[in-house]
């Protein structure tokens, strides 16, 4: 099925200011990140605070709090067949996808958190990410211009994985989960919407956020719900609450910019 709708290519007079202003941005923060000091895993990441098994399972909550991972990531490819109002419909499938193998990923990792089983739940997070990436860049840049960027996208992702497990580096890694995340209010910023419910991507990147600060406040989220959940848990449940916000932005929203060229 062709593709409608789709945003704008580059003018015909080549890439304008907001493309290198983007353009700038991306290069600039990865610049930045690998001007710092190498920086590698911390050990202490692994010592969770809710280390409770129950059906045999160890860590229990830790690994079937991914489960919400696995649905969304499942509805999400099943709505992109059949949605016309996407302007690079394999990235999102991407993204979705990426979201379904996370479960098994983290599943996996928390049975026996160590740095070899946090490369399965890592390589699965790069892939979401970079199809995020690349399908934001569709929607609100040009489809034509990052058809070629998608496969690119997604072994740069999953080298930064491997250039951590090889290296003992995260630069690399820390840049590829937070790009999509920084590229979010810049694109809503520069670029004109297509479609509606562009709310709900701030939605999105407020959970992330929020999981990212209930991952860092893991043993105090454990010690003020008196042992009910941990942060790392919540941080499972907000970071599939976000990607659950980006479905239901692509289920509800409408087309709304039909000009030949909204962003020149």
């Amino acid at each position: 099925m062709q593709e409608q709708n789709k945003p704008s290519s580059l003018s015909s007079s080549g890439i304008n200011w907001r493309q290198a202003l983007l353009l700038f941005i991306v290069l600039g923060s990865l610049a930045f990140m690998l001007s710092m000091q190498p920086f590698g895993q911390n050990p202490d990441y692994h010592n969770f605070a809710d280390r409770r098994a129950f059906f045999g399972i160890p860590n229990f909550f830790d690994a079937i709090s991914n489960i919400p991972f696995l649905l969304v990531g499942i509805a999400g490819i099943r709505a992109c067949h059949g949605n016309r109002l996407m302007s690079y419909r394999p990235a999102w499938i991407t993204f979705f996808a990426g979201v379904a193998i996370v479960s098994a990923g983290s599943a996996w990792y928390h049975l026996n958190p160590n740095n070899e089983t946090l490369v399965w739940d890592r390589l699965p997070m790069t892939i979401g990410f970079m199809g995020l990436l690349v399908a934001l860049l569709a929607e609100y840049v040009s489809a034509q211009l990052v058809r070629y960027l998608l496969v690119p996208a997604i072994l740069m992702g999953l080298s930064s994985v491997i250039y951590w497990h090889w290296f003992d580096d995260l630069r690399f890694y820390v840049w590829i989960q937070f790009i999509p995340l920084l590229t979010v209010p810049i694109l809503m910023a520069l670029f004109r919407p297509r479609y509606s419910h562009q709310w709900l991507l701030l939605v999105a990147l407020a959970c992330y956020m929020l999981a990212k600060l209930s991952e860092a406040y893991d043993r105090e989220v454990f010690v003020f719900t008196q042992s009910l959940f941990s942060g790392h848990t919540l941080k499972h449940l907000l970071a599939a609450l976000g990607c659950f916000s980006v479905l239901m932005m692509l289920k509800m929203r409408k087309l709304i910019d039909v000009s030949p060229n909204p962003n020149a």
